[in-house]
């Protein structure tokens, strides 16, 4: 068996089938694996989901990527080093995973909130053809993690569904908007929408997600 090296929540697929398509999901700052792992039992049964922990602990069961300084401007919001270091850890649990499980390779999710959207995109757009579907809610594209220079041609498995509050207090929706542009950019298929809730996933952005990820298994 493969060392996971990050603690997670699974829920395996209904059917035992081989090959399953795979979702793994990052929360944000201040969470743990429990929260997005209440949307499971919403999602389709074919999927083998795995919700992880981040390493990091701030106490009282709440844990981050890395650090943040919520009193800094966009550039200087996050410590890159440490969400480096995270970027590293997810690669190290999504090849365990792999190697594990035996999922479909052609269809791999990766669904993150908040901070965990920040390090989704990061990590699609840094091993193209690895992750084929990306849900980022609430988050936005950091380019200071990103390896460059990114070739528009290395993503044409790749799309992504991603979606803002309009009223988010945490993350600006700003920040947010600039994420089609940079897709476009890279020609990777995507979704943006926005919904007029703060910093969280509203009932409606909860079906519109549901309904991208059922046309892609």
């Amino acid at each position: 068996m493969s060392d996971l090296n990050l603690e997670y929540l699974i829920r395996k697929p209904a059917d035992d089938l081989p090959n399953p398509p795979l979702l793994i999901m990052l929360h944000g700052y201040g969470s743990n694996e429990q929260d997005l792992f209440s949307f499971a039992q919403e999602l389709p049964s074919e999927l083998l989901i795995l919700s992880v922990r981040a390493p990091l602990s701030l106490g009282f069961g709440s844990y981050a990527w890395y650090s943040i300084n919520f009193e800094a401007d966009r550039d200087n919001f996050s410590n890159l080093e440490e969400a480096n270091l995270a970027l590293k850890e997810i690669d190290r649990f999504i090849d365990g995973v792999i190697d594990e499980f035996d999922p479909d390779p052609d269809r791999i999710f990766l669904m993150g909130f908040s901070q965990g959207t920040i390090l989704s995109l990061a990590y699609a757009l840094n091993h193209p053809g690895k992750i084929q579907h990306v849900l980022a809610l609430s988050g936005y594209v950091n380019q200071q993690l990103l390896i460059k220079p990114l070739e528009a041609g290395a993503y044409k498995d790749l799309d992504v569904f991603a979606s803002h509050g309009s009223v988010d207090q945490v993350i600006p929706v700003e920040w947010a908007r600039r994420t089609p542009e940079f897709l476009n950019k890279l020609e990777i298929e995507h979704e943006y929408k926005e919904y007029p809730v703060g910093h969280g996933v509203a009932p409606q952005n909860f079906f519109d997600m549901l309904s991208w990820i059922r046309k892609r298994l």
